[in-house]
This record gives structure tokens, sequence and C-alpha cells, in this order.
């Protein structure tokens, strides 16, 4: 399961984003991927609930926004959205595309908190469970 790697990967970027505002806390991190990144978002939630257990994350949510796949043709040098699993022109069917958009992955925002409030409770989300046995 690539997608604990790719959250543990987006955990040290957002710890290294943080650090010099002096927060305490996050909130909420929204990251953005493309069908074609190769990521499942299902898959990636569960890793980001393992994943952020110890770190400024810890009661943090997480919210994905899809990128859609988009290509350049070619021949006719139009662009247009198009299925994952059909990389062709929209205009004129050839399959000499160039891929703009899709593949990637972007860390977009980071929502911070500077008071730490243990009680509190964030929606859905629970805190980590140090000792207990990840479902």
């Amino acid at each position: 399961m690539h997608e604990l790697a790719i959250c543990q990967s987006l955990l040290s970027e957002v710890e290294r984003g943080v650090a010099p505002y002096g927060a305490r806390e996050v909130i909420e991190i929204v990251v953005a991927f493309g069908s074609l990144s190769g990521i499942e978002p299902q898959l990636l939630e569960r890793a980001f609930t393992v994943a952020r257990c110890g770190t400024i994350a810890d009661r943090a949510r997480l919210r994905i926004e899809l990128i859609p796949v988009v290509v350049r043709c070619r021949a006719c040098a139009t662009e247009t959205t198009v299925a994952a699993n059909a990389l062709l022109c929209g205009k004129c069917g050839t399959w000499r595309v160039e891929l703009k958009s899709g593949d990637e992955i972007l860390l977009k925002r980071i929502e911070l908190s500077d008071i730490v409030d243990a009680a509190a409770p964030r929606g859905k989300d629970k805190p980590c469970a140090r000792n207990a046995d990840v479902p």
C-alpha cells in the first residue's frame, strides 16, 4: 500500500511547512491528485488515519480534491478533459496528445491552530489511540 508512504511524505511536508508559523496543531490538510497518479482515495484516507498519529496533524481532517485528466492535441492544438482510460483528443479523436494534468499530487492547503484542546472533538475524526489496534 504505497498510500501510507505518500501520507508519511505528505505529513513531513506539512510539518516542514508549518514550522515557521509556530502552529501547535493542524486542523485540516487539503490534497489534490489526478486519477493517473495511481492513488486510491479510500486507501489514502485510511492510511492518513495511521500516519498522522503522533504528529502535529494528530487530529487533522484530510480533504481530497480530484484533478481532471486534461490532454492537449498535437494535431489540432485543442485542450480537452478526457477519461483516464481514453487519452484521445476530444475534438479530432487522434491519439497524439500531450498530458497537461491528471497525474500530479498537490498539497493545496494546511489549516492551522495555535491552540491545542484535547477535549474538543473534530467531526467524525477521532484522536489517535496510541495503544489501540488499527482496523
